[in-house]
């Protein structure tokens, strides 16, 4: 494998000393803790280092970059050369992207305060809580819609969701476990004050490439990816920032 990764390398480099074109790769991702954020000038998070760590051990330069999820989601799906992290790999996006991963996996559920009591344990309960707030661009939205629930109340990001949640416009919530404590900060609250309820969904998060992307990159990702697992550098990053989860 490190043979195959030297020979990437030098074939890259061939190209470019022979006035050829080896692209630089484009990898998008939104401002959204713990996966990418930014911190005092700088790109930080769980995806920016697993990121980071496997442009470092692969052929072709690339750059991260923060976009709004809807513009970035976009672009990936027209042009060539590109990346989009963490996305959720789902039957309807299947044939849209090439895949790298997984590198993170959650479930969804309902939260509420501690202090409201509530009790929810099926989808009727949901329904008659009243608004239920998500951010419009998730997937989770979708997964909800077409379960039938009628009083979503679409957001444009996960920090108004929250703030709406902290100051009583709404009793419930629904973010992934993974997330919770990240999510729940900006607000002022911990997960010790929120009750979990019922599951909806389970995700797998992947790293998306367009499909207009040489397969070759997507292989040698892949194939790094795996390494990262063998050799404990993925788990070492996700202990770091997300200690007590279990990895994929």
């Amino acid at each position: 494998m490190a043979l195959l990764h030297g020979y990437a390398v030098l074939l890259c480099g061939l190209m470019l000393w022979a006035g050829g074109v080896c692209a630089e790769l484009r990898i998008f991702t939104e401002s959204a803790r713990p996966t990418a954020f930014e911190e005092d000038g700088e790109l930080r998070g769980f995806g920016v280092d697993v990121v980071r760590a496997l442009i470092a051990r692969t052929s072709r330069p690339a750059t991260i970059q923060v976009l709004p999820w809807t513009r970035a989601y976009s672009i990936a799906q027209r042009e060539p050369d590109v990346g989009l992290f963490a996305m959720v790999r789902t039957v309807d996006r299947e044939k849209r992207f090439q895949w790298v991963g997984p590198i993170l996996q959650g479930k969804g559920r309902f939260y509420s305060l501690k202090a409201r009591q509530l009790r929810i344990d099926d989808l009727d309960a949901v329904a008659a809580s009243g608004p239920l707030a998500v951010p419009k661009q998730w997937y989770s939205y979708e997964v909800l819609s077409r379960m039938g629930l009628d009083n979503l109340y679409g957001v444009p990001t996960p920090d108004i969701m929250v703030s709406m949640f902290r100051h009583g416009r709404v009793k419930l919530i629904a973010l992934e476990d993974i997330l919770l404590e990240d999510m729940l900060a900006p607000a002022g609250l911990t997960p010790a004050d929120v009750q979990p309820h019922m599951p909806f969904m389970e995700t797998a998060y992947y790293i998306a490439f367009s499909l207009d992307t040489d397969p070759a990159i997507i292989a040698e990702w892949q194939q790094q990816l795996a390494e990262m697992r063998r050799d404990g550098s993925f788990s070492a990053i996700f202990r770091q920032w997300l200690p007590g989860v279990e990895p994929p």
